[in-house]
């Protein structure tokens, strides 16, 4: 671990702070940590949020992540999506408050509209299968029937998966799907060698492909970020609670 990242830490832990239970309850990690120690957010965070807001910096998270975590032995970019999410919805609680308004489109008239929820009640979806000791779950799948080893992705495997993408020839589509699985697959009847199972991804069924797509959204603790409500017009809308420099709006 980085002397640096370990001293300052350190040093954060005589800030203002509390303890965020993760949804993830630490399996994926090697401290094992079920919650863990997260700054609140300052006047001087403050001002980094306004010039995110100005200058569309897309680091916004990962930035506050890094001031706001007083662990030294958790990097954010090892997070999966539940705890970051955990992590922000704390952080905007303890300013704000819990509420929390979005803009959406009434689907009949195309006319905006907003609604309000409380982050609070944002529940953890329940999973059937837990992960190893090792935070990897093991499953057969239906079609090539190899029994496959799969981790979730991390907040870093996200952003890298993204600047894939943006550096891709804009003339031709980027196989993300492929690099997604590539990532996601540690083992393949035993055998973790990264490029056998590049060229295993790139013969997997897609029926296989959606298994896994399907069994790791249902089995990796997450918050239930998907709400339903009615539109002036009486037309249900379903939606997904988002964050970014927009979840921080009550700053500017």
């Amino acid at each position: 671990m980085d002397q640096t990242l370990i001293q300052a830490a350190t040093s954060n832990l005589n800030l203002p702070h509390d303890v965020v239970q993760l949804p993830s309850g630490g399996i994926f990690y090697k401290s094992k940590k079920k919650a863990i120690k997260v700054g609140y957010l300052t006047a001087n965070d403050e001002n980094f949020l306004i010039s995110a807001a100005s200058n569309g910096n897309a680091n916004i998270v990962l930035q506050l992540l890094r001031n706001k975590i007083y662990e030294h032995d958790i990097k954010p970019e090892e997070l999966i999506d539940s705890d970051v999410e955990a992590i922000l919805i704390f952080l905007r609680n303890t300013s704000f408050g819990p509420e929390y308004t979005v803009t959406l489109n009434d689907p009949r008239t195309d006319k905006p509209f907003s609604e309000t929820i409380v982050l609070d009640e944002l529940n953890i979806k329940k999973v059937k299968v837990q992960p190893d000791e090792n935070g990897l779950y093991t499953t057969k799948l239906p079609k090539s029937d190899s029994v496959v080893k799969l981790k979730p992705l991390t907040y870093s495997d996200q952003v890298e998966l993204d600047k894939m993408v943006e550096s891709y020839p804009p003339n031709l589509t980027a196989p993300k799907v492929t690099w997604k699985l590539a990532k996601q697959i540690v083992d393949v009847d035993g055998n973790t060698d990264r490029l056998s199972i590049a060229k295993f991804v790139e013969t997997l069924p897609i029926a296989d492909s959606k298994y896994i797509r399907n069994f790791l959204r249902e089995n990796i603790p997450s918050l239930d970020l998907t709400k339903t409500t009615r539109a002036p017009s009486g037309d249900l809308v379903t939606y997904t609670v988002a964050f970014g420099v927009e979840f921080f709006r009550p700053f500017f």
